[in-house]
């Protein structure tokens, strides 16, 4: 605990030195996806952080694919429904941030009118892959 009130005290005072102007606001904190299923245990290896910007076409559905890493993102603009094999739906409007599913099938659908974009952070393993496509593996 005492290191933990460490690491934030130059966080809390570099944030006190700008005036009160910067704010920061938690868009997700959790040791689940969103449809409730526990995060697996990061695989060894040397860890590889990926960031994607991801735009999606207005009535696009995006191929069915599954995550091997634990990844995580903001839907910047737009509306996205991620539809999961056993038929559960998340629905997402922009500024909304999601824990995405690991080892699951499941694929996205832009049901909206305008592009859905969608900023996504993905804590990987160096040299392996980050989204597997359906057709890339046969199930």
């Amino acid at each position: 605990m005492a290191l933990v009130l460490v690491l934030l005290l130059p966080l809390s005072t570099g944030l006190a030195r700008d005036g009160g102007q910067t704010e920061v606001e938690v868009l997700a904190q959790t040791s689940r996806s969103w449809d409730g299923a526990l995060l697996p245990a990061y695989p060894p290896g040397q860890p590889e952080v990926r960031i994607l910007r991801i735009r999606i076409p207005a009535g696009a559905r995006l191929p069915a694919h599954h995550h091997p890493v634990i990844n995580a993102g903001v839907l910047l603009e737009g509306e996205l429904t991620v539809v999961a094999e056993d038929g559960e739906r998340l629905h997402l409007r922009a500024g909304d941030a999601i824990i995405e599913l690991v080892e699951k099938w499941h694929y996205g659908r832009n049901e909206g009118n305008v592009p859905a974009e969608i900023l996504v952070f993905y804590a990987g393993i160096e040299g392996r892959p980050v989204t597997v496509l359906e057709t890339d593996h046969e199930r």
